[in-house]
């Protein structure tokens, strides 16, 4: 669709799979702005994955990742995407024992 600009998935609970396919689909996206997947147990392997098409991704400029359990692991590639994405604009990552070690890498 390249109409959609907002899409709220929180609490859908679409876990490792359905993290790993909303990814896939990021990096092919150029419409959505703003993605919501808080409450999805997302872990540490998604998280990369999200980051992995942040890298590609030119059209989001805001991600809700809260409440899941991306850890210091998934903070650290999220970080690294924000090196190469210039577009994201707000980033909410609360609720995911990212801990020190996560918190010095974002």
């Amino acid at each position: 669709n390249s109409s959609c600009t907002h899409l709220g998935l929180y609490g859908n609970k679409i876990g490792p799979e359905g993290a790993k396919d909303i990814a896939n689909a990021l990096k092919l996206n150029t419409s959505l702005t703003s993605l919501d997947l808080g409450d999805n147990d997302i872990g540490p392997e998604e998280a990369k994955d999200i980051a992995d098409a942040l890298k590609v991704n030119t059209s989001l400029t805001s991600l809700y990742l809260w409440n899941n359990d991306i850890g210091p692991e998934g903070a650290k590639d999220i970080a690294d995407a924000l090196k190469v994405n210039t577009n994201l604009t707000s980033l909410n990552l609360n609720n995911n024992v990212i801990i020190d070690e996560g918190a010095k890498d974002i």
